[in-house]
């Protein structure tokens, strides 16, 4: 063979070898336990994206759900110690605290276990869930898997994929993972999508069974409602408190009243605005941490 035919077989051979490298994708990624307490699933090359700085609020700033905070605590707390502990679906009222809970009782449980640490998995991507569980199963933590916003659509099989997950599958989930999840839907899945595989299906029972196992799967489920008036306000003192907001009771409390009527209701989400101007007007910051 000529040094010319060697030299362009070797170039076609390395053009090929480029080609099925862009096929396989990326390799999966070096992920590092120590780098963070918090993380981000990124399925397109396995890897747990530190978050160095979690957005989340101290667990003594949340009020008005004292009950389901105490339950939820008690369930991680278990979890955290090594204690059979059950998934938890958090549903109910938009506004009132339900993923700002998980994150601030994760951060006050690992004041004194360290070795949990909590893994968001996005709406999108819980099709991925097994090829994360591979990682999570080995990975010597305590691990609480974190969807937020959870929901499914109308054709949307993706929660077959998350039934696997939570306690389906020849293996089951891992002793060391747990999953913790929101939702403004107690079943996951809009009442039309239900009513209609009700009244189309052969057997309208088991239609209707097949969509609400999902919820089943979780051992708890914390519910979330809207909040009175007294609760409202109770945050807002809360948080001008922990801030040193100095505003008169009487005008603070008439200012976040009429904040929350000019946003349609009274939740933790609206408290919360409500304090973020405030202390910007005021000119103080407010550090969550």
């Amino acid at each position: 063979m000529s040094v010319d035919n060697a030299a362009l077989l070797l170039a076609e051979i390395t053009r090929l070898a480029n080609a099925l490298e862009r096929l396989a994708g990326p390799a999966p990624a070096v992920n590092d336990w120590n780098a963070a307490d918090c993380f981000v699933w990124v399925p397109a090359n396995q890897y747990l994206h530190p978050v160095a700085r979690p957005n989340r609020v101290a667990l003594k700033l949340i009020r008005g759900v004292d009950h389901v905070r105490d339950i939820l605590h008690e369930n991680t707390l278990r979890f955290a110690q090594g204690f059979p502990a059950n998934n938890v679906l958090l549903w109910g009222a938009r506004g009132m605290g339900k993923s700002s809970l998980v994150k601030a009782v994760h951060a006050d449980i690992r004041l004194a276990h360290d070795q949990l640490k909590l893994v968001e998995v996005h709406r999108e991507d819980i099709a991925s869930l097994p090829a994360l569980l591979d990682i999570l199963k080995s990975s010597g933590h305590r691990v609480i898997v974190f969807c937020d916003d959870l929901s499914f659509d109308h054709d949307d099989t993706a929660y077959k994929s998350l039934k696997a997950a939570l306690d389906g599958g020849i293996e089951g989930r891992p002793d060391n993972v747990l999953f913790y999840a929101t939702s403004n839907r107690r079943h996951l899945l809009p009442r039309h999508m239900m009513e209609n595989e009700q009244s189309t299906a052969i057997n309208p029972s088991e239609a209707v069974e097949e969509k609400v196992s999902l919820s089943d799967r979780f051992g708890l489920w914390l519910g979330f409602h809207k909040c009175n008036q007294d609760d409202y306000l109770a945050m807002i003192d809360a948080y001008a408190d922990h801030f040193k907001l100095e505003l008169p009771r009487a005008q603070l409390h008439a200012e976040a009243l009429e904040w929350a009527t000019t946003r349609g209701g009274r939740s933790g989400r609206v408290s919360w605005q409500y304090i973020q101007d405030l202390a910007g007007r005021l000119r103080l910051p407010l550090p969550l941490e």
